[in-house]
C-alpha cells in the first residue's frame, strides 16, 4: 500500500491545482476552444501524467512547466484583448461560407473546409436543404452558425461588426460595398467623430450598433 501513497498523493494535488488553473483561465466550452487554449491544456494534462507516474521526480519539476504556460496563455489572453490583429493570427477569423444563400467556394478552399463538413454540420442543426440557408459562418472553434432564410423575413443580412477596438474592419466594409469616408461620415453624423473611441461598432439592415470603450 505504501508504494501507491505518493502516486494518491500526487494524483490529489494536481486534480486541485489544475481545477483551479482551468478556472483561472476562465470559462469555454470545449468546442469553443482555440487552438492556442486546446495546446495549453494539452500539454498541461501530459506534463500532469508525467508527474503522477514518475514518483522519483521531484513534483516541483513538473508543477513549474505547468505554471509558466499558464503564465503564458495569460500574456496571450491579456495581449489578445488589446490586439484585434493579434486575436486574428492566434485564434483566426469567422468566415462567411454561405452568403446570402450562395455558397462561396473560395472561403472554403482557404479554409480547407468540404461539401462534406458543410451538410455535415448543416444536418447537426436539423436543415435538409443549403438552399434554406440565408447566411452560414464558419467561426474560428470550427462550430458553423447559420442564419436561415425564414429567420430573416424582417430584414436581409446578418451583422457585420465594422469597428473592433478602435480600428475599421475593411474587408466587411468591402463585403457591403461601402468605404471607409462612408462609413466615418456615418459615425460622424451620429456623433462619433473618433473611430479609436469605438470599441464596438456592427451594421445591418441599415442600423447602426455601437459601443463605446469603457462606457457601461
Amino acid at each position: 500500500m505504501e508504494q501507491y501513497f505518493p502516486i494518491i498523493i500526487r494524483t490529489l494535488i494536481l486534480y486541485i491545482l489544475i481545477l483551479g488553473i482551468f478556472r483561472l483561465m476562465g470559462k469555454r466550452e470545449i468546442g469553443e476552444l482555440s487552438i492556442l487554449d486546446l495546446v495549453v491544456y494539452i500539454m498541461i494534462a501530459e506534463m500532469a501524467a508525467v508527474a503522477i507516474e514518475n514518483t522519483n521526480e521531484p513534483l516541483l519539476h513538473s508543477i513549474l512547466p505547468i505554471f509558466l504556460l499558464v503564465a503564458i496563455q495569460i500574456i496571450l489572453a491579456l495581449l489578445s484583448l488589446k490586439s484585434k490583429k493579434f486575436r486574428d493570427i492566434v485564434d483566426g477569423k469567422p468566415t462567411i461560407i454561405i452568403n446570402q444563400g450562395k455558397i462561396d467556394e473560395h472561403a472554403m478552399r482557404a479554409q480547407r473546409y468540404n461539401f462534406d463538413d458543410l451538410l455535415l454540420q448543416l444536418r447537426e442543426k436539423d436543415i435538409k436543404n443549403v438552399a434554406d440557408v440565408e447566411f452560414a459562418v464558419l467561426e474560428p472553434s470550427g462550430t458553423l452558425s447559420v442564419f436561415q432564410k425564414n429567420e430573416n423575413k424582417k430584414g436581409s443580412g446578418i451583422p457585420l461588426p465594422l469597428v473592433i477596438d478602435g480600428v475599421i474592419q475593411k474587408e466587411h466594409l468591402e463585403k457591403i460595398h461601402k468605404t471607409e469616408s462612408w462609413l466615418l461620415e456615418k459615425l460622424q453624423a451620429q456623433g462619433h467623430s473618433e473611430v479609436k473611441n469605438i470599441s464596438f461598432c456592427s451594421y445591418t439592415n441599415g442600423n447602426f450598433y455601437i459601443d463605446i470603450k469603457d462606457e457601461i
